[in-house]
């Protein structure tokens, strides 16, 4: 956890200098130092409120706490995005000056230009860190995909299987939200509902969250499947597990179960996420082969894996879809492409290793209040025969 925080110091502490650059390369002299100025003193303060939250939060009211963190994380991703216009106008404006502009012997007004660029970008900037913290991690995107498997009947020929993962239960996502994303789904028409893990995240509602996850078992004919996330671990794990096995849920803990029957069978498969195991250099070797122990060698296998390192050793053992979540897509991205450092192999949308189909799910809700181009979806899996 030291780590973590350590981490995200690093990373503010980045952004306020770029930011302090990207004043200067926008803005004339005579209101740079100003805006300057400006910025630094609302970073100052927003950080310092941002830490005085997390820890003296005991008491607040949510709505209050919830409404805090938006406008921060809007704050501080406006300027992320006002870098990053900034640099690609400016590299846009060096390229022309160096094919278009030759020898300097045209007269630049360089403060009228800077005036003209900043009226363009603080604009944008501010829109794009309103509508991530807004409209963006909330206006839900329906995704359906095909699943081409060879071999099988009538019986799994169009056999829907939706996705949620990543809900992260807690001050941005509340139980209200979770009952109506379970509506959203169901009228999906899936044949069975698999969660991906990182649901239970608030040890004050992850009982009721249960239990209203199981009200919804008879929308899905086939059943509501479930696997473990990181965050179900950082939880009270043994609490979780106790109001799970009070509900019709089907937990796939390094197991598996049949679904249903035909020339070739389907079985959900599900591994595990222990604590212990490294978020970056995860081993789901001995996991997987518990997972996959007892599936008939012809089976449709579909593995629920939070994590979507499980993709290759799944790949490996013949499966045929895996679901996982985890990287929330990056939570910010232009056209589909996550804009985060490439820290997972597999980051965002569907794969294909060998044979295998594998899709990271982006994510239905987050830590940190913030999706600019990589909305929460609910993803649907049809299987055809191929």
């Amino acid at each position: 956890m030291l780590r973590f925080w350590v981490i995200v110091i690093l990373v503010l502490g980045a952004v306020m200098g770029l930011s302090y650059w990207a004043m200067g390369a926008m803005l004339p002299t005579r209101w740079a130092t100003r805006g300057r100025f400006i910025t630094a003193s609302l970073d100052v303060v927003s950080v310092a409120l941002f830490f005085a939250l997390i820890r003296w939060h005991g008491g607040l009211p949510e709505a209050f706490l919830r409404a805090a963190m938006i406008v921060f994380s809007m704050y501080w991703m406006a300027k992320l995005v006002l870098i990053v216009l900034t640099a690609l106008v400016s590299l846009a404006r060096n390229v022309h000056h160096a094919v278009f502009v030759s020898g300097g012997d045209t007269p630049a007004d360089m403060e009228r230009r800077q005036l003209l660029k900043g009226a363009a970008i603080l604009p944008a900037a501010l829109a794009a860190g309103v509508y991530g913290g807004t409209e963006g991690r909330t206006r839900l995107a329906l995704r359906e995909f095909d699943v081409p498997v060879s071999g099988i009947d009538e019986k799994l020929d169009g056999f829907r299987i939706a996705q949620l993962s990543d809900i992260h239960l807690g001050l941005f996502f509340s139980l209200a939200e979770w009952r109506e994303l379970l509506e959203r789904a169901a009228d999906m028409k899936a044949d069975a509902l698999a969660v991906t893990g990182d649901l239970f995240d608030d040890d004050d509602l992850n009982a009721k969250a249960a239990s209203i996850l199981d009200e919804f078992v008879p929308r899905f004919p086939k059943g509501i499947w479930f696997c473990y996330g990181n965050h179900e671990h950082f939880r009270n794990i043994s609490a979780t597990r106790a109001a799970l096995a009070k509900t019709r849920i089907r937990v796939l803990c390094d197991g598996n179960g049949k679904v249903l029957d035909g020339a070739r069978p389907l079985w959900f498969a599900g591994v595990d996420y222990p604590r212990s195991r490294s978020v970056f250099k995860l081993d789901g070797a001995a996991s997987l082969d518990a997972a996959l122990k007892g599936v008939p060698g012809n089976a449709v296998k579909v593995l629920l894996a939070h994590h979507p390192d499980f993709f290759d050793g799944a790949a490996e053992k013949g499966v045929d879809l895996v679901l996982s979540g985890h990287t929330h897509g990056g939570q910010i991205g232009i056209l589909g492409v996550p804009l985060v450092p490439p820290v997972f192999k597999y980051m965002r949308g569907v794969y294909h290793v060998g044979q295998t189909m594998g899709y990271v799910h982006s994510g239905n809700g987050s830590w940190f209040p913030y999706r600019l181009g990589c909305p929460p979806e609910i993803a649907v899996f049809t299987l055809r025969k191929k």
